[in-house]
């Protein structure tokens, strides 16, 4: 990917179309785990160094812009249409665009690239994580467990707004077991949660 279109200058795009902070934490969240899943990807193909940064570079950005437009556009006819033609415009590569077309059910877009179906993997069990985060004494995604989520999932009262059928078909099309899957995540997020906000504080 060109240096014009890296993950700062999608951060920045991130901020400019999102004021809402937890809708700005949302996007890292995605970014984090899927950026997780392109450095897997990359190893499995044997890349290592410049290569392997290149590599996931695209995974980090689309997890960062792929609800960039939600704020200002939350219709199902605009979002993400909006944001893709914006980001097009500019020049980003077709490769992030094609993504964050996938990650909508309904835009029609078939999932086939890996990018593709780590974003779709990633998007609701980002935020299921987060919430399963926010509920702990001390707000600290560190204190989350998978076995723990696994039963989170199953209580439908909680974050009732995600979409297990997400979390799990996720798990399907990356072909990795649902458990390996929270967990690739989880871990993702634990060794950032400094920038997500969820490093919490000591409970007393």
């Amino acid at each position: 990917m060109s240096e014009r279109f890296g993950r700062d200058e999608a951060l920045a795009l991130l901020q400019e179309w999102t004021k809402g902070e937890s809708l700005r934490k949302h996007g890292i969240a995605v970014s984090v785990c899927t950026e997780a899943y392109g450095r897997m990807e990359a190893a499995r193909l044997g890349l290592a160094g410049a290569e392997a940064e290149a590599f996931v570079e695209p995974y980090a950005c689309a997890g960062l812009l792929h609800d960039m437009d939600y704020e200002r556009h939350p219709s199902l006819e605009e979002h993400p249409f909006v944001g893709v033609t914006h980001l097009r415009e500019l020049g980003w590569p077709e490769t992030v665009l094609q993504a964050i077309l996938a990650h909508a059910d309904y835009s029609g877009v078939a999932r086939a690239s890996h990018l593709e179906k780590a974003l779709f993997a990633c998007d609701e069990l980002a935020g299921f994580l987060t919430a399963c985060a926010l509920v702990k004494p001390s707000k600290s995604i560190n204190d989350v467990e998978v076995a723990g989520v696994k039963k989170k999932m199953k209580d439908k009262a909680f974050a009732r707004a995600v979409k297990r059928e997400d979390i799990t078909g996720g798990a399907e099309l990356l072909g990795v077991p649902l458990e390996e899957h929270l967990g690739n995540c989880l871990q993702a997020m634990q060794a950032r949660a400094g920038c997500l906000g969820l490093e919490g504080s000591p409970v007393i």
